[in-house]
């Protein structure tokens, strides 16, 4: 991933926000002071197609609150307009306020499937998917080579209580006593760390070679079994998802490819695969799938992953790496899927098509990073790659894939983000789960 010149500030900007931070986004003097009632403000996040948001927020209170005295008008959330690939760095102060969808009361700070209330000091006030604001990713260090994105550690969403916020009665009678009293022009901005829907379900790793280090990411099956054999899904990020010392996991946060393989609305597949999300020191490709191949080896041989299942999914840059990865160990890999990447080598797409590893490639027509000659290309490469080694039409058609999507293919006006509309159709992901490799 590449961030363009215009839209990415100075990192002189980026430094005055963050210590502007407490007096912008709200300091100890209005976050949860007693006379108010309110004891914090939890964000929680979960990550959409293009990327996370800010999805809800938890109010915390003293007491037990009744939920009957609650309605999806007794907050206002308002959050940043910015958006990392459109906005300038200066945006991320710009508020507007969020739709609330639902407000409910439960019993921890998080949000529940059912968004019934049960008794508890939390109310959980969730905002619409659809909203413009919200977004938690924000440039980093930018403007330099190591230009990249990371979470953004002080989020600015704020909250107001407009009605008054009761307790639960007693002996079931009357609204219950005032917990706090509506404040319509008092925001709070948030108290403590977010709750992060499935990043935060993800495991730290470090894996150090040759005195490089790759950090990554990883997530295992609930009810995980050292007896079971489970597919591997291996997810290589863009460019700016590199890690530069400061964005550590930013890889399952900047967009849908890492999250996605945990839940079957994506997926359409109720098969439970171990998710791998490395990221990368921006090195140059050989050098980088070289540490990827050690990982993987490494990997393997520590957890219960099915060798004969493993599948590569790439983000722009990422596909550098799985070229020159499948090229160099053909052997670790079932399948891989390309989403708006650069472009093979010969020599690479012979190596492929010599271990004949099952490939879709998809593209956006008018992406303005990487043109999508780009991918034809490399699907031309790939079939005269198997043409050369007599395959026929058929036995190609099966082996590559290959599908460009016109601008109205994307929810969001990036062009580049081929993951938008090809995560969203579950028959691609299907497919690259379905690969199989045959007995040895």
């Amino acid at each position: 991933m590449r961030l363009r010149r215009g839209v990415v500030g100075t990192l002189a900007s980026v430094l005055t926000l963050a210590a502007a931070g407490t007096a912008a986004y709200g300091g100890p003097a209005d976050r949860g002071a007693p006379e108010t009632g309110i004891r914090s403000v939890t964000p929680i996040t979960t990550v959409y197609t293009y990327g996370q948001k800010v999805s809800a927020v938890a109010v915390e209170y003293g007491a037990t609150v009744n939920p009957r005295t609650l309605d999806n008008t007794t907050f206002r959330v308002s959050d940043t307009v910015y958006n990392f690939r459109f906005n300038p760095i200066e945006d991320l102060a710009k508020l507007a306020d969020r739709t609330v969808t639902h407000t409910y009361t439960n019993s921890t700070p998080a949000p529940r499937p059912d968004r019934r209330s049960v008794p508890g000091r939390y109310v959980v006030v969730e905002l619409d998917p659809a909203d413009s604001g919200g977004w938690t990713v924000v440039v980093s260090k930018c403007p330099t080579f190591l230009c990249t994105v990371k979470v953004n550690p002080e989020l600015p969403t704020r909250v107001v209580q407009r009605g008054d916020v009761h307790g639960r009665p007693g002996h079931g009678h009357g609204k219950g006593p005032v917990l706090a009293r509506g404040a319509p022009h008092r925001s709070f901005g948030v108290t403590g760390k977010p709750v992060n829907l499935l990043v935060d379900e993800f495991r730290y790793g470090s894996f150090l070679s040759d005195g490089m280090v790759l950090p990554y990411h990883y997530h295992l099956p609930k009810g995980y079994q050292p007896g079971r054999k489970y597919p591997l899904v291996v997810v290589l990020p863009g460019h700016g998802m590199g890690w530069d010392g400061d964005n550590l996991g930013v890889q399952l946060a900047a967009d849908i490819p890492a999250t996605a393989w945990l839940g079957s609305s994506w997926t359409g597949s109720r098969t439970d695969a171990i998710v791998l999300a490395p990221q990368h020191q921006r090195v140059g490709p050989a050098a980088e799938a070289d540490l990827l191949v050690k990982l993987l080896d490494q990997f393997v041989r520590d957890f219960a992953v099915d060798t004969r299942r493993v599948y590569a999914s790439t983000v722009s840059y990422g596909s550098r790496l799985l070229w020159e990865a499948f090229a160099k160990r053909p052997d670790l890999f079932t399948a891989g899927l390309v989403t708006g990447g650069f472009q093979v080598s010969p020599e690479q797409a012979a190596a492929i098509a010599a271990a004949e590893i099952p490939i879709w490639i998809t593209h956006g027509v008018h992406d303005h990073l990487l043109n999508v000659s780009l991918a034809r290309n490399s699907a031309a490469a790939l079939r005269e790659a198997y043409a050369a080694r007599g395959r026929t039409p058929e036995q190609v058609a099966a082996l590559l894939r290959y599908t460009e999507y016109q601008d109205d293919a994307f929810t969001l006006p990036d062009y580049h983000a081929a993951f938008g509309p090809t995560y969203s159709d579950s028959g691609i992901l299907r497919w690259l789960l379905g690969r199989t490799k045959p007995p040895a």
